[in-house]
């Protein structure tokens, strides 16, 4: 029977540091969910979470040698690319293998099938290079008691609560738990920026999803791509940040998912997505076209063009 989840008190959720915050949720079994009064996301996130902590208990119980740390790491990752191909297939024919930059991916989202395809082709094809990947906080809660061994396999989860879920915690404004949540998901945000910025600069993986929600079309209406109606600035604020060091020198690929035939918002098992490079977004092309002044505040027409990139690669019916 699973432990009963412990709540953050009202004091901690308003001076804890986020990095405690996180800590406390990988080991000591919170819920800041739960903390929050949305103990109902979190457990819908239940199910895919046994399923996935189940399947990474198994690929690290049944490989060696165990005495090896290095060796069985590597076992467990040749072992999970085996058993996702056939449970959860998908190709990747021209994704990027090596790269001395390193590398923001950015993808279109329509479901949570294409997540276990990522992950089995970065562990296929780039092996060691360390992957980096924002979580939305419901998932986060979900694999967090492995996150250890998630690690291991060189992906690195970190939390973030997406416009979606903010709007699902139904959070009274002027409250302090209001206030708290405000802050904590600020500080979330950081964190993830500075793993951002130390991952590029050495040479690592980004995994985004610009939508910051599952949505079955790459531009979320039409207005968005006839340029009527704002885009989510989610790849133009990583560049922004990203950019600000002078040393930074990372590329932005964007990343078309072909979902299957039928395929809804799941896992999708047995049916074959593809991932289709978009055109890469080179560092040297970032900083001439959008950066004309020296400190922007936004970057002009970035997440359009990005969005479009996807889009180019996929049949008319996914653009919006």
């Amino acid at each position: 029977m699973a432990k009963q989840k412990k709540i953050f008190t009202k004091t901690e959720l308003t001076k804890l540091p986020a990095e405690e915050i996180i800590d406390k949720i990988q080991h000591e079994n919170y819920s800041l969910l739960e903390s929050l009064d949305a103990g109902n996301l979190r457990k819908e996130m239940v199910p895919v979470g046994k399923a996935c902590n189940t399947a990474i208990n198994y690929f690290f119980g049944t490989t060696g040698p165990k005495k090896d740390p290095t060796a069985h790491s590597k076992a467990a990752r040749k072992k999970l690319v085996k058993i996702l191909s056939k449970i959860t297939p998908g190709s990747y024919t021209g994704m990027p293998k090596d790269s001395e930059n390193g590398l923001v991916i950015g993808f279109n989202h329509p479901s949570l099938g294409e997540i276990a395809r990522i992950l089995t082709m970065k562990i296929d094809i780039m092996g060691d290079k360390p992957m980096y990947f924002p979580v939305n906080l419901p998932w986060y809660e979900a694999l967090a008691p492995n996150f250890d061994r998630i690690k291991r396999l060189g992906i690195v989860i970190t939390p973030t609560i997406t416009p979606a879920t903010w709007k699902k915690l139904e959070l009274k404004e002027g409250t302090k738990l209001y206030e708290s949540a405000s802050r904590i998901k600020k500080e979330f945000r950081d964190i993830y920026t500075n793993l951002s910025h130390d991952a590029m600069l050495n040479g690592g993986v980004i995994f985004v999803a610009p939508s910051a929600t599952r949505q079955a079309t790459v531009f979320k209406t039409k207005e968005a791509y006839d340029k009527e109606e704002d885009i989510i600035p989610t790849m133009s604020m990583l560049a922004l940040k990203l950019y600000s060091d002078p040393k930074m020198n990372c590329d932005f690929l964007p990343m078309a998912v072909l979902p299957p035939e039928g395929a809804k918002r799941g896992l999708n098992f047995g049916k074959k997505y593809r991932l289709i490079p978009g055109e890469m977004m080179t560092a040297d092309e970032i900083r001439k076209k959008y950066f004309k002044t020296k400190n922007p505040e936004r970057l002009e027409g970035f997440d359009w063009e990005f969005h479009k990139r996807i889009a180019d690669k996929l049949p008319k019916k996914f653009w919006y």
